[in-house]
């Protein structure tokens, strides 16, 4: 009670950490070839070289470790194999016990990194709800003396077949949490990148993993050697001067596709921002794009109403207002669950066409 009163001004101290961004690739980007990697790949390679970096980084989460499968998707093939059942192992069907381990095991010593598998598919990372509530709270309300260095690693999204519990995308939640980075590579090496980001940095990061993108080959990328993504930063995937595609995750590659039919049947001129990293959100390249094409259409996997495209809409609609040429408009899944059926998962998800025809809306407006 003798204490002094708290300074209003310190609610924005210790929300996070601040990332770690690597001296030879600043902004996360790159212009190497060479052969190609797929995600899977790419995290795969990753989980090994961060391992071999950091002795303290561990790994547990469901089938993980069973004899030679590594995870349901085989991200962690061969961990175990070679950084032994200390490091790696499998944690049991409980998602709340996977992330709540990770946070106090971590508290042991600064320098730990745990990464968890923190449910085999988004669909089941609920019941973890409250733990990961508490890892996007723990350094603030400790005045930065704790910082849960967690990665939690989920596979989210559909365009799989899955059905209701194995094609939903979570991020709209997930990023209403201060004190937690949310992240969702469209291709290898940004998976790469961010991956090596996170398990470089202090903090909780929850990491999307797109499922159907695992093994496209619309995603393979070369990767160079040690390449890093920092937090908050967009990438430009392609250049444009009539209309700006914000999207991320599965999107980004229907956006391309769009982008390049625009430019062939329409002589239209369109710009494809890949965020990669939701929360910290790159609001200057969003911004900056804007201005310069007038018009802004959002296209991700997730349900339009409620989805994080609204965040996006009422960013472009409050900071450049002035230059839209356009009403906003977004593109997404329907207010509906996702069916097993083949049929129904067209219907529900957007595509190539939806994003194209969105997108002639917007730019003939």
């Amino acid at each position: 009670m003798a204490a002094p009163s708290p300074d209003p001004a310190s609610i924005h101290d210790f929300v996070i950490p601040a990332g770690w961004v690597s001296d030879q690739f600043p902004d996360g980007t790159h212009q190497e070839t060479g052969p190609t990697l797929s995600v899977i790949a790419a995290l795969n390679q990753t989980l090994k070289e961060e391992f071999r970096h950091n002795p303290d980084t561990f790994i547990w989460g469901q089938d993980m470790a069973n004899k030679e499968k590594g995870g349901i998707f085989n991200v962690s093939k061969g961990l175990q194999q070679e950084f032994g059942e200390k490091r790696v192992f499998n944690g049991p069907i409980a998602e709340d016990f996977i992330v709540g381990t990770a946070n106090g095991f971590s508290r042991l010593d600064d320098k730990i990194r745990v990464v968890v598998e923190g449910a085999e598919f988004a669909d089941y990372i609920w019941p973890a709800a409250e733990q990961i509530v508490e890892t996007s709270h723990d350094y603030w309300r400790s005045n930065g003396q704790f910082s849960p260095n967690i990665t939690i690693r989920i596979a989210s999204g559909g365009y799989i077949g899955g059905g209701l519990y194995h094609s939903q995308n979570v991020e709209g939640w997930l990023t209403t949490l201060p004190g937690i980075r949310v992240v969702v590579p469209a291709f290898a090496d940004d998976a790469a990148g961010l991956l090596r980001t996170a398990l470089r940095s202090r903090g909780t990061t929850l990491y999307l993993e797109p499922k159907f993108l695992y093994n496209a080959k619309m995603a393979h990328a070369f990767i160079p050697p040690d390449f890093a993504v920092p937090f908050g930063k967009a990438r430009v995937r392609r250049e444009g001067t009539d209309l700006t595609i914000l999207a991320f995750g599965t999107p980004v590659h229907f956006a391309l596709e769009a982008a390049a039919r625009l430019e062939k049947e329409d002589g239209k001129s369109v710009e494809v921002i890949d965020l990669r990293c939701l929360s910290p959100l790159d609001t200057d390249a969003i911004v900056r794009s804007i201005r310069k094409t007038h018009r802004v259409l959002i296209a991700h996997e997730d349900k339009v109403f409620g989805g994080f495209g609204g965040e996006l809409a009422a960013i472009a609609a409050s900071e450049c207002f002035v230059w839209l040429d356009a009403p906003v408009a977004r593109v997404g899944s329907e207010f509906t669950p996702v069916g097993f059926s083949r049929i129904l998962e067209r219907a529900t998800l957007p595509n190539t066409d939806k994003v194209l025809a969105e997108a002639r809306k917007v730019l003939s407006f």
